[in-house]
């Protein structure tokens, strides 16, 4: 029980910590956020109290209005925090990839299965939906990167659904703070196991990729590479 209560008081200063820093995040972003959040809990506690005076309950109801003012205040940071954080990622490189890592339990993501010179990516995230492709940069250099990494999944897994959402605000393309949500909808159409197949063999072919044999030190001088790309 000691070390349950040290560790307890050990965590603490550090949600603190984490709150007073998204607060300060917020607040960049978002410089009225004390003051919305302040107003809703005044606003929430003063109803309850007065519906506690008309009723004659005015300490219940007073200690249920704090409860409630507390949780109001709590949604509306949190809220306000999420839209202040995804306003400061929007456009960022490697954006996209930083709201795959919490779309939630039986996703699997792989970031940057993809890129071109110009900072274009392609993000891979595995799920009962099948397979999702995410990109973001430029939706026209895109284009070739995404029907490329399709084929690729078609030729490996011919039988799992492959979809693809572009990361931006133009027509067509889906605004970074509805990745998640639009990965949610998606119809399900594979089983656990099967999400566990497809994540084996993608990732059996990464490392095959990534363990290829690669000749050590400099090509000898005359030596020219064979039609077809292998060395003999």
């Amino acid at each position: 029980m000691a070390r349950k209560s040290n560790a307890d008081t050990a965590a603490n200063p550090g949600r603190f910590k984490q709150i007073a820093l998204t607060y300060k995040m917020t607040r960049k972003a978002d410089p009225k956020i004390g003051l919305i959040i302040a107003g809703v809990a005044l606003v929430t506690f003063g109803v309850f109290l007065a519906i506690g005076f008309l009723i004659g309950h005015p300490v219940y109801l007073g200690i249920l209005g704090f409860l409630v003012a507390f949780l109001a205040s709590a949604i509306v940071f949190g809220r306000r925090a999420e839209r202040a954080a995804f306003g400061q990622m929007e456009g960022q490189p490697g954006a996209a990839a930083a709201v795959l890592d919490n779309v939630g339990r039986g996703w699997t993501t792989t970031p940057a299965v993809a890129m071109n010179r110009s900072q274009d990516i392609v993000h891979r995230a595995v799920g009962k939906a099948g397979i999702v492709l995410v990109a973001e940069g430029n939706p026209n250099r895109l284009k070739p990167l995404l029907a490329a990494e399709k084929k690729k999944m078609a030729r490996i897994m011919p039988d799992v659904p492959v979809h693809d959402v572009i990361v931006g605000t133009g027509e067509g393309q889906v605004p970074l703070k509805k990745v998640r949500t639009t990965l949610l909808k998606l119809p399900r159409v594979l089983a656990g196991p099967q999400v566990t197949q497809v994540n084996d063999r993608l990732r059996a072919m990464g490392d095959l990729m990534s363990n290829m044999p690669l000749p050590k030190g400099p090509m000898p001088k005359g030596m020219r590479m064979p039609r077809g790309g292998k060395m003999r």
